[in-house]
């Protein structure tokens, strides 16, 4: 999700994932629903629309509340979700295969835009994702407070014990009390600037490499909970994050990138179909980090479909209705 290569050879990439993700393939949306707050006068009745995700917990949800939200405002709408990695899925909006997607404003800023140095303030990291898109055919509507990035977290006991709540407090007890702070994280994350190495010298935080265990994603969460570990690197929006009762530490420094979902539309669909954007507005401003743990721990926890996830939850805001 957060790799940085240059621009060029992304390109070449996509192609090749285009052939291989069988992107003129998909499935008729056939979700019995009309507007609720959202849709109402059927804007998009007779619209033929394409929506598509990639495959993560996380961008499913939100690709079928897309979908919709697009049938329930009177679209017809076909089902690309399920992309596997980022490139083939935006190289659907961009060629137009596919008509919008919600995409991350770090992954488009660093991986397809080409920069290695993010942008601190979100809204302005945004705004240049926006502007730099313009001569790709793509538009990006207004992002939500969504913010799937990196973060370090701790289990109840942990935060009770050592009062950390913000990245700071733990760079200071690393410093008071060297054999507290023990970090479970990827090895990507261990030797990314944007991830450890960098994290410690944001913070003036020194972390002994005996106190630093390299593992596996899934495992941190169990072992952060279990308190192997004192603080585990998470993502901010994973569902886990609830099921397991962690507490994320605040990047008060703001050093890890933005990473916040907004809709990216293949420029010439929103021409041709312009209300798509205010079918979206209010339900990209309800989607905040909180929102996205509940409804990805529904999938990744207790094993609901994705979709029917999406569905119930826009239901239950009165988006729409059944």
């Amino acid at each position: 999700m957060r790799p940085t290569t240059r621009t060029t050879a992304l390109a070449v990439l996509a192609g090749a994932l285009l052939v291989s993700c069988g992107l003129t393939s998909g499935s008729p949306m056939v979700d019995d629903v009309k507007p609720g707050s959202v849709g109402r006068g059927l804007p998009l009745k007779g619209a033929d629309l394409t929506v598509t995700s990639k495959e993560f917990t996380e961008q499913l949800i939100l690709g079928a509340m897309m979908g919709i939200a697009f049938e329930a405002a009177g679209a017809n709408v076909l089902d690309r979700t399920g992309i596997q990695g980022s490139i083939g899925a935006r190289e659907a909006v961009r060629s137009g295969d596919a008509d919008a997607m919600y995409e991350y404003t770090g992954t488009a800023w660093i991986t397809y835009q080409g920069n290695t140095e993010p942008i601190d303030d979100p809204r302005e990291q945004w705004e240049a994702v926006r502007d730099a898109d313009r001569k790709n055919g793509i538009t990006w509507l207004a992002p939500a407070a969504l913010n799937n990035t990196y973060a370090l977290a701790t289990n109840a006991r942990n935060a009770a014990k050592y009062k950390t709540k913000t990245l700071s407090d733990v760079a200071a007890l690393a410093k008071s009390d060297p054999q507290a702070v023990t970090l479970c994280v990827e090895s990507e994350f261990a030797s990314r600037e944007d991830g450890l190495p960098g994290m410690q010298k944001e913070y003036g935080m020194s972390v002994p490499a005996g106190s630093i265990t390299k593992m596996d994603t899934g495992i941190i969460y169990t072992q952060a909970a279990k308190g192997a570990c004192a603080y585990g690197e998470v993502f901010t929006t994973d569902g886990r994050i609830k099921a397991m009762d962690l507490t994320v530490m605040e990047d008060d420094k703001r050093f890890f990138p933005n990473y916040n979902a907004a809709p990216e539309i293949n420029s010439k669909s929103l021409k041709k179909h312009p209300q798509m954007a205010e079918v979206l507005a209010p339900i990209t401003k309800k989607l905040t980090n909180t929102v996205a743990r509940d409804l990805n721990a529904k999938v990744d926890v207790e094993g609901q479909d994705p979709h029917e996830v999406a569905k119930d939850w826009l239901i239950a805001e009165g988006f729409v209705k059944e």
